[in-house]
């Protein structure tokens, strides 16, 4: 096969993938779901008649309740007549909806707003724009999309004067404020200032001309502003293929061509086709010239031609297999999510300016582990290679549209002003961060004292950068065990700040000055165990589980996290033969499962492979002290086969004499067993089945009689039900070591680091 039919073999199969995308497993990427319950004739009246009317006549007297009552306040209408699809043309309303569809799933998955794609037959943009006012009572908020210039200007502008709501043509401003953002770093990095340079720029479009109108706002002196279009420079007197919108730049000069003007440049901004910058151009402009060349799919220019020419070269393209792709998605969810929950009247300039200072300070700070996960191969580290963040990067939600918020506050178009601005980001990142809200109390219970956390995988780089988002978020200080040398390059190549021996202490197992110490600790312990002394040097040479556990017991550190890699069981014997006494022994291991619907502790999922009733009691002690942790009060079923002894099974009869165990003695929580999982959960059925329950609603701790049967649930509940991990989290061992699992995130481990700093007072 020749390479031309490989590459017209792949791009075949490529269009077939995305086509069965669109049609498969149900047509079109967008679906409605109802928010509340349809299950009974209650619902059904509260829903529609009788019981709706009271909705409408509480907004018939106050329009603004529209929001309270109806989905308007987290609605926008995206709204296009098709007629300058990105990269496609004018390919007419019905054509366009597949576009429109995805940035709906866009507007959803990044910043969890509704959205409804709207296709509209209408050319004529004074129409358009009435049609697109007349939805104003649906819509909290309006995105333009993919209309032609200069019929976009008109529209935009009649819409913005007639309606009391945002509109945002995104093909605008969203481009002007990612290419804001990135001008700004490119010019930090480059040591220039907007007042100085000067801009050369090929499209005179809509999205041209708003980007050179953002970078004006931004400094940018209007007399260093040098516009090409198909007809050449844009200059005074010109009359082929001129807008009011293109006169605004046009220079008083006898130059007319790209190449006539490129001398010098600081900056090319190219919004137009492929092929229109030269490399030789390239070469006349000034040292470290910035190129942005944006033209989809094909740039302006390719930045390998750029980089023959200008090796010093700073360059950004539309394209997302290129560093610094400028794309819209890193704007327009977040600045619409900051108008609406304030309520704004518009989006202003100051509104756009905050966005674009965010965009551009998340990239200089350090990359989150959770974008970093998403863009393996690609070294994010602020440079000119990394002048923006990436979509997939969380922060963006409660960095942008707060600052968005804030702005349009200050600047007096909110209707309904954030009384917290610290509450309403925290809300933002909770929104993200599936885990931030049930974490709060554990982390406000860590920062009550300053905690030494030993991580035994101290190379791993998901350990980096759990260490990094320590030393930024809380009080505890990260110990890391491995070798210097490896955590430096690491730590250096995954763009973070921390620097080993200068932000977090070393245990280097091939060099430390406590060896001694602590191969003759390990060996006094396990002497009469069959540990020979060149054993314990060995084991303390190598085994960095058995290290991190020395370290606790000779009171080097406070807690100690273990288990990225390797079997769970294999970490516990060791932590068991160190940290074990009399009083701390393990107990189980919990998992705190974070569902849609709330949070839900299942245990024991490794320590015990078939506990006895006395581990099963003190499995279920041990979870109520940890659940409420997290500010919960426990309500806790023992789980089996068998439901309230209709069976004589192995686990429903140890379920049975654990019960006993327990009711032995007060308890000051609520717990009941055995049961269903089902009838754990559904209060109506467990009524049914045992009316004298003492669980109370559903329950919020499953407790297993065998491993399996937990560490199924587990696994069931993470991958296929979307359920978010905490843990494992190890009781028994008051608070003083952790074993994770291999598939922990940066994020989970910053989560364990919490739990194991928490003080060992109050939990065991």
């Amino acid at each position: 096969m020749t390479s031309d039919s490989r590459t017209e073999s792949r791009n075949t199969s490529l269009r077939q993938a995305a086509l069965d995308y669109h049609e498969f497993p149900k047509p079109g990427k967008l679906e409605i779901r109802a928010t509340k319950p349809m299950a009974n004739g209650r619902d059904l009246a509260r829903a529609y008649s009788p019981g709706v009317a009271e909705a409408c006549l509480e907004i018939k007297a106050d329009p603004t309740t529209s929001s309270r009552y109806t989905s308007r306040g987290n609605l926008v209408a995206v709204v296009t007549n098709g007629t300058a699809v990105l990269g496609l043309g004018n390919i007419g309303p019905a054509a366009a909806k597949p576009v429109m569809e995805g940035k709906a799933v866009l507007f959803k998955k990044f910043a969890n707003i509704d959205c409804f794609d709207i296709e509209l037959d209408e050319s004529d943009p004074v129409k358009l724009a009435e049609i697109v006012c007349a939805l104003e009572p649906t819509f909290g908020a309006i995105n333009l999309e993919d209309i032609k210039a200069p019929d976009c200007f008109i529209v935009e502008q009649l819409c913005r004067e007639k309606m009391n709501i945002p509109v945002f043509h995104d093909d605008q401003h969203g481009t002007a404020i990612v290419v804001g953002a990135a001008a700004t770093n490119a010019l930090r990095v480059t040591g220039k200032k907007f007042e100085d340079i000067k801009v050369v720029s090929t499209g005179g479009g809509a999205a041209g001309i708003a980007c050179l109108n953002m970078l004006l706002k931004l400094g940018l002196k209007r007399e260093n502003v040098w516009l090409c279009d198909i007809a050449g420079l844009v200059y005074e007197g010109r009359t082929e293929e001129m807008t009011p919108q293109k006169a605004a730049f046009a220079q008083k000069t006898d130059l007319r061509t790209l190449d006539d003007v490129i001398d010098g440049a600081d900056l090319f901004l190219g919004l137009s086709g492929p092929g229109v910058l030269k490399p030789e151009m390239v070469a006349k402009m000034a040292r470290q010239p910035i190129v942005f060349a944006l033209a989809n799919p094909t740039p302006e220019i390719h930045p390998d031609e750029v980089k023959k020419v200008a090796p010093d070269a700073i360059i950004a393209t539309g394209r997302s297999d290129y560093p610094n792709q400028v794309n819209n998605v890193l704007c327009f969810p977040f600045i619409f999510r900051g108008a609406l929950d304030v309520a704004a009247t518009e989006i202003n300039d100051e509104m756009q300016i905050a966005c674009i200072e965010g965009i551009a300070a998340l990239a200089r700070a350090t990359t989150s582990a959770e974008a970093a996960a998403a863009y393996q191969d690609e070294r994010m580290e602020f440079g000119p290679e990394y002048l923006i963040p990436k979509p997939f990067d969380p922060r963006l939600m409660g960095v942008v549209a707060s600052a968005v918020a804030k702005a349009a506050m200050e600047s007096g178009v909110a209707t309904k002003p954030v009384p917290d601005m610290k509450v309403y980001k925290d809300a933002l990142d909770h929104s993200v961060f599936k885990s931030a809200l049930i974490m709060r109390p554990v982390f406000a219970a860590a920062s009550q004292a300053e905690r030494r956390i030993a991580f035994a995988e101290g190379e791993d780089d998901r350990v980096l950068r759990a260490a990094q988002a320590m030393i930024e978020e809380t009080t505890d200080k990260p110990i890391l065990i491995g070798r210097p040398e490896v955590i430096a390059v690491r730590a250096e190549r995954a763009g973070l700040k921390i620097r080993p021996g200068v932000d977090f202490e070393i245990v280097n197992p091939e060099n430390d000055s406590r060896y001694k110490q602590y191969w003759q600790a390990y060996h006094k312990l396990m002497e009469r165990k069959g540990v020979t002394p060149d054993l314990a040097k060995a084991i303390m040479r190598t085994n960095t589980t058995a290290i991190g556990a020395i370290m606790v017991h000779q009171d080097h550190a406070d807690s100690m996290i273990c288990g990225t890699f390797g079997q769970y069981l294999w970490h516990l014997n060791y932590i068991t033969q160190i940290l074990g006494t009399k009083e701390h022994q393990p107990v189980g291991a919990l998992s705190l499962m974070i569902l849609e619907d709330g949070p839900l502790f299942i245990a024991d999922t490794h320590v015990h492979t078939e506990p006895t009733p006395e581990q099963i009691a003190k499995t279920v002690i041990a979870t109520a002290r940890h659940v409420r942790r997290f500010g919960i009060e426990p309500n806790i079923a023992l789980c089996s086969h068998s439901e309230f002894g209709n069976l004589q099974c192995t686990t429903g009869r140890h379920m049975r004499e654990a019960l006993e165990i327990l009711d032995s003695e007060p308890r000051d929580f609520i717990y009941e067993g055995e049961m269903h999982i089902d009838s754990a959960l559904t209060p109506d059925l467990r009524a049914r089945n045992f009316p004298h329950s003492r669980l109370e609603g559903p329950a919020n701790a499953l407790i297993f009689a065998i491993a399996d049967a937990a560490s199924g649930v587990r696994n069931i509940l993470k991958t296929k039900g979307g359920g978010l991990e905490v843990g494992p989290i190890l009781m028994g061992m008051a608070n003083r070591a952790h074993i994770v699992t291999p598939s922990i995130t940066p994020r989970g481990l910053l989560n364990m680091s919490a739990m194991a700093g928490t003080p060992v007072a109050h939990y065991g």
